[in-house]
């Protein structure tokens, strides 16, 4: 049985893991995801690489962050100045019928109150 983690978590309630789903559902969260597994990076030099508005990375790094695959960091420069990085996190998670079927238990589909 192999056991599904996030840095030092294991994954239990589906609610995590549709979070992550959702953030691995767009190119470019799956491209900061690549970028960063060289390494952690600051938010304009990511900005840079993945050829994207500062704004709108951030859009993207928090659906990364509160799928909880990425963590962020402030530090001060050399010249004083506030830099926020950037890092991911170690993961590993199989997607296999088994687990979503066990998922799918925990799931309770909330019909619309007819009128």
């Amino acid at each position: 049985n192999m056991e599904n983690f996030i840095g030092g978590l294991s994954l239990k309630k589906y609610e995590d893991y549709i979070n992550i789903f959702d953030a691995l559902s767009h190119p470019v969260r799956i491209k900061i995801i690549g970028i960063l597994s060289g390494g952690r990076q600051y938010v304009s030099e990511l900005a840079r690489l993945v050829d994207i508005s500062r704004p709108l990375l951030y859009i993207h790094l928090k659906k990364l962050e509160t799928a909880q695959l990425v963590t962020s960091s402030m530090e001060i420069s050399g010249s004083g100045k506030a830099m926020k990085y950037y890092a991911l996190q170690n993961f590993e998670i199989a997607v296999t019928k088994d687990l979503l079927f066990r998922l799918s238990e925990d799931i309770v589909i909330e019909s619309p109150e007819s009128g």
